[in-house]
């Protein structure tokens, strides 16, 4: 897996301060990204060893306080990406366990296959569908456009529920 940028303590992709990862690999090629330079799987550098534990020690480390990952790109879930996705998230719940994951992928829950949905089991929070410029709002809340939803896994069984009132959810 190949990655464009990532960002030890930013503010935007999500709540509170967090450690984001945008990932290289994206299919859905969105009239209007602001990302497209990450379409190409093969663009942006490697991911390996080093930079995975990059991203545990800033998630462990004590002196600034992070509340998660954000996972975005790109598309996290490209199938090029899965496998390093996968160990990424994994290690996150083994190491961090008091973190957070949050994906955005333009694929929806609905249509994701049996490998996406394995990473998914890991992530707590998805925003899910493509960017779709006709339906941009500058005032919409951790997406581009009011066909995406933010979904979040609810209950012991991790049924996905969409976020519609984010302070019920402690956002």
């Amino acid at each position: 897996m190949n990655f464009h940028q990532y960002y030890n303590c930013d503010v935007v992709n999500g709540p509170g301060t967090r450690c984001t990862l945008f990932v290289s690999g994206c299919e859905h090629q969105c009239r209007g990204c602001y990302n497209q330079a990450t379409w190409p799987v093969s663009s942006g550098r490697y991911f390996d060893q080093q930079m995975e534990d990059a991203i545990i020690a800033d998630l462990q480390d004590t002196r600034i306080l992070r509340r998660g990952l954000s996972l975005s790109g790109g598309d996290p879930l490209h199938p090029a990406n899965l496998g390093s996705i996968s160990q990424l998230v994994k290690r996150v719940r083994q190491e961090c366990p008091d973190k957070d994951i949050w994906l955005w992928t333009g694929y929806l829950m609905e249509n994701l296959t049996a490998e996406q949905r394995r990473v998914t089991s890991y992530i707590d929070v998805m925003i899910d569908g493509p960017f779709i410029q006709a339906l941009h709002h500058a005032s919409l809340i951790w997406r581009g456009s009011s066909n995406q939803r933010v979904l979040r896994k609810a209950g012991p069984s991790g049924v996905w529920v969409e976020m519609n009132n984010y302070q019920q959810f402690g956002y």
